[in-house]
Parts: structure tokens; sequence; C-alpha cells
């Protein structure tokens, strides 16, 4: 049987990888998981993988925040290391950080297979440095695990050839019905927050581009003033340490606005699921939000993932008060799941298992 290396390094890769190390346990496959730390160091991520009852890592790099050149060379030259040591057959990267481009080019250097797990992804814009990444991570890859038709065009598009490319739909679904089904066992965050099902809008915002940039993130701020009153529901914004840091640089007010420290992901999951209408620069959540049901407002111009505008679940704003007030009028009378989930039925952990063994 294959010897797997499954390398992640941000939280939203613990959760996506989740369903897979799931089924390499079930089918006690060999593989170890390799911890970058590219987020957080890894004793800060301990309680993570305990919250949903996955094993942890072998290795943890903990590289730490640093500019991408500096981040990228510590996580190259970790990741070569223990690939040396360890002799694995098969890396799996999920996605489009540094840690899944330094995963694929480590690996792709040793003549060590490459799996990426959600290939195809595009937005366009290659000022994101995740747009750099993914098209990195595809083209070096051996094993394409494309989410949707629509990824597999984009690779094809590129020239990479059909035979290295699977359509597995995306772990994502695995995840949110696994992890749901623990958060519920475990906690009730809406009794916690003195809230109800579908009676409050939920907001998330990290990226630079909105944060960093005064002009926008007075806008989005000014904006979820204004829903709160018109619709007299309460504005939940769990606050990402960057935004929270830029508001207070650039003096602005958080009156109408009920902050949270970030929350854990079993809580987090649970307020995504009961929400009326989601506001997020996440792409993660644009997907979460399309197969729990939750209508979403995205707080950008562009996606990679344009299956959940194409379903209906998921409206475009970028930080424009005018548009996003638009986009929530608009996603207001979607309180009822009415479009069909394009990313699949949940078991897609065990698909891509399934084509390594084979």
């Amino acid at each position: 049987m294959t010897k797997v290396a499954i390398i992640l390094g941000t939280r939203p890769e613990i959760i996506k990888m989740s369903p897979i190390i799931r089924a390499c346990e079930e089918k006690s496959v060999d593989y170890f998981i390799l911890h970058t730390g590219q987020h957080y160091s890894y004793e800060m991520d301990r309680a993570f993988f305990n919250d949903m009852e996955l094993p942890e890592p072998k290795y943890n790099l903990d590289v730490g925040s640093g500019t991408h050149a500096v981040q990228t060379a510590k996580i190259l030259t970790g990741i070569e290391d223990i690939l040396i040591k360890e002799k694995p057959d098969v890396v799996l990267v999920q996605g489009d950080t540094n840690t899944v481009m330094a995963g694929a080019l480590a690996a792709s250097k040793l003549h060590i297979k490459v799996g990426h797990v959600e290939a195809g992804l595009r937005s366009y814009d290659r000022t994101m440095p995740e747009e750099i990444n993914r098209i990195i991570a595809d083209h070096i890859s051996d094993y394409l695990y494309a989410p949707t038709e629509t990824s597999r065009q984009n690779l094809l598009k590129e020239g990479i050839p059909d035979e290295k490319i699977f359509v597995t739909g995306n772990t994502v679904v695995d995840a949110v019905y696994q992890n749901l089904e623990i958060s519920e066992k475990h906690v009730n965050v809406l009794s916690d927050l003195g809230i109800t099902s579908k009676n409050y809008f939920l907001v998330t915002m990290h990226r630079a581009e909105n944060v960093d940039v005064k002009e926008h993130l007075s806008s989005v701020l000014e904006a979820l003033r204004f829903i709160s009153e018109k619709y007299s529901l309460p504005v939940i914004f769990p606050m990402h340490p960057r935004t929270v840091k830029m508001v207070k640089e650039f003096g602005l007010s958080l009156e109408g606005i009920t902050v949270l420290k970030p929350l854990g992901y079993l809580e987090f999951l649970q307020l995504e699921k009961h929400a009326r209408v989601i506001l997020t620069d996440s792409g993660g959540l644009q997907e979460e939000g399309c197969i729990l049901g939750t209508p979403c407002v995205t707080l950008r111009d562009n996606t990679e993932r344009p299956e959940t505008v194409d379903v209906g679940a998921n409206v475009l704003a970028g930080t424009d008060l005018i548009h996003i007030c638009q986009g929530i009028a608009c996603k207001m009378t979607d309180s009822k799941h009415t479009w069909l989930n394009p990313y699949g039925d949940g078991n897609t952990g065990k698909q891509i298992v399934d084509l390594l063994w084979k």
C-alpha cells in the first residue's frame, strides 16, 4: 500500500483534509500528517485537532508568519528534510496556501508523486497570492482532484492532461457534515450568544485588499450598520486580529455591530448553519454557506467558487455600500435552501483515498 504524507498548515486546510485523514484511518492507510504551522503554532492548533477528533500531526514545523519568500523558504526546507527521512510514495496538499505550493514543490523536486486536493480553482486575479499558489501546485501535481466539472475544464484549458484529473467533489462537503455532527454533540453557540436561528447576519472579513484599505473597510462597516437597522437583526462579527488592528488604526466605529473574538470551528459552523445571510471575503465560507443552505454575500469582486454564484447561493458585492445592500436585499428572500449543492455527496475523502489505493 502507498505511504501517504498529508501536508497542511492552516485551519482551513485541517478542516478540508479532515475527511481524508478519517478515510485513511478507516482503511488503515500508512500515512502521516505534517503541520507547517503557517498561521498558528501547533500548540494553538492542538485543541482544533482535538475538537474535530483527529489524530495529532507526526511533525510540526512551526514556521509562523513572515513575508511570502521567508515563509515559503522555511516551509520548503522543513518539508524537504522530512520527506527525505520518511520517503512517502505520494504527498497530498489541499488548496492554495504557501504550504500547498511549497509542499508540492518540495515533493516534486524529490520525484515524489503529488496529489492536489481542490485542484483547478481559478479567480483569474493574479494579484491574489492564492491564485499563484494554486496554479503552480496544479501544474506540478501528478493527481489533480478537481471538485467540479468547471474546475476540470479550467485545468484542461491550461494544457493539463485529462488522465491526471479526477472530478471528486469537494472534501468541504464531507467536512461540514462530519464536523457539524460533532459540533451538535458538544456546543450550543446560539444559546450562549442569546440569538435565534435565521435571526442574525454573520460576517467575516480578513483579506488585505479589504481590511488594509480604509475606504473599503469603512464602507463595509457602514453597510453592516445600515442592514442591521433596516432589517432589525443583529450583525455578529467574529473579528480576525488583522481586522481589529486596522479598525483601531483607522479610528473606525463598530457601533451597532456585535464583535466577537475568533471562535472555534465547531461553534462557527453552527453560526453559519443558522445565519440569515453570511457576508464574507472567505472562499471557504462561500462553499460552506452553499452546502448548509445559508445565502451568502461575498465582499469581493471575483471568486474562485463560481459554482456558488451559478446555483444562486452567492452574490458578489465587493466593498461598495450600495452593492452590499443590494446583495443583502436579494439574499434576504433566500431564507430556505432553494439550490442544489454543486460540490458532491459528502464522500469525497473516501473517493480520493480509494483512487490512491488503486
